[in-house]
């Protein structure tokens, strides 16, 4: 183990970026005390198709983030794992990776690459789950033509910190399709991130997440519109219960003056299911040319609708069961997305579980 000294700037609180993280829960990961494992914990899981490979590779350094965390993983970490499919292959099933390795004495750096060639397809599902210190730098690059579907799972133990950048390079008419699911961990920060650089590009940034007592979620997404016709469409729901439950949602959408023919849509919507919860939500639209075909962004935060449990329970449903009934209808919208159904009914379960331990 080694412990990584940097001269970087370290947050204080202060910053947009970071006015609303519990900087004193992220066991050291932004100023540079936590103490680096020798891990490597990302393994595939079953079998890798025909025109698919995982292996690990020394990478050059890459150019500064705007977030400390990222800096200090690329600054200690020159190996990434790295996750190619090749040029004109369609994977029929989804490749799973996961995590086998975790610590709470110790942290984890690590580097992340996945890669698809000239109009490959894929999906691709990242389970992250135990009790961790993880720090993730994640880039994906999409070649002209290809199609990406990446599912996050963030199922960790009540004591884990992940804190993350989710990164993707969208290519000429290349498809990227993200469904981030956070659900467990003690602080989980993630920063899904977009970059377009040729025209024809399409993606579609969907997340569901719930935090319990004591839990903070923030998930804090940019997408960069600097090309011409492009697409996006961002949709994130949220729901919480418990005392001291916290999430934040930060929604930045910039289109650049040579961007035109742009069409953008973000949408997060939280759901409060008891008093002691909080729920930040900041959507961004900058845009420097009139020249688009659309760019729109709705914020909602509230409570249950007494209507629907109204309904519910004029039909014999239990307050309990309808509360149930109301939140899986909440997020089913997402989840079913996903289209693996083993995933989506455990995550409904998880989600069923959490509810009735908040006693919400």
């Amino acid at each position: 183990m080694s412990v990584l000294t940097t001269n970087y700037l370290t947050p204080t609180g202060r910053e947009e970026a970071w006015r609303f993280t519990p900087l004193k829960r992220l066991r050291g990961l932004h100023d540079g005390t936590a103490v680096i494992g020798e891990r490597n914990s990302l393994v595939a899981k079953g079998h890798l198709a025909s025109g698919v490979a995982l292996h690990r590779e020394i990478l050059e350094p890459l150019a500064t983030t705007d977030d400390i965390i990222i800096d200090r993983i690329r600054g200690a970490e020159a190996e990434v794992a790295h996750l190619s499919i090749a040029s004109n292959t369609e994977v029929q099933e989804p490749i799973f990776l996961g995590r086998s390795l975790g610590a709470l004495d110790s942290a984890e750096f690590s580097r992340v690459r996945i890669s698809l060639g000239n109009h490959s397809v894929a999906t691709v599902v990242l389970e992250n789950t135990g009790d961790t210190v993880l720090a993730e730098d994640l880039e994906i690059s999409l070649a002209p033509g290809s199609s990406l579907k990446f599912i996050t799972l963030q199922e960790f133990d009540a004591n884990a910190v992940y804190a993350a950048r989710h990164h993707v390079v969208v290519d000429k008419d290349a498809q990227y399709k993200s469904i981030t699911v956070t659900v467990g961990g003690d602080v989980v920060r993630i920063l899904p991130t977009v970059e377009f650089i040729a025209p024809g590009g399409s993606v579609e940034l969907l997340g569901v997440y719930f935090a319990t007592t004591g839990q903070f979620f923030e998930h804090r997404m940019h997408v960069d519109h600097a090309v011409p016709h492009a697409k996006s469409r961002v949709n994130f729901k949220g729901a919480l219960a418990g005392r001291d439950a916290h999430t934040v949602w930060i929604g930045d959408v910039l289109i650049r003056a040579v961007a035109e023919g742009t069409d953008t849509y973000e949408l997060n919507r939280n759901l409060l299911l008891s008093d002691g919860a909080r729920a930040d939500s900041v959507p961004n639209l900058e845009i420097e040319t009139g020249e688009i075909v659309g760019a729109g962004h709705a914020s909602t935060t509230g409570r249950f609708d007494d209507e629907q449990l109204f309904y519910l329970m004029s039909r014999g449903i239990t307050l309990e069961n309808a509360r149930r009934l109301v939140v899986r209808g909440f997020f089913s919208e997402i989840v079913n997305e996903i289209g693996v159904e083993s995933i989506q009914e455990r995550l409904m379960e998880r989600i069923d579980a959490e509810l009735e331990r908040a006693g919400a």
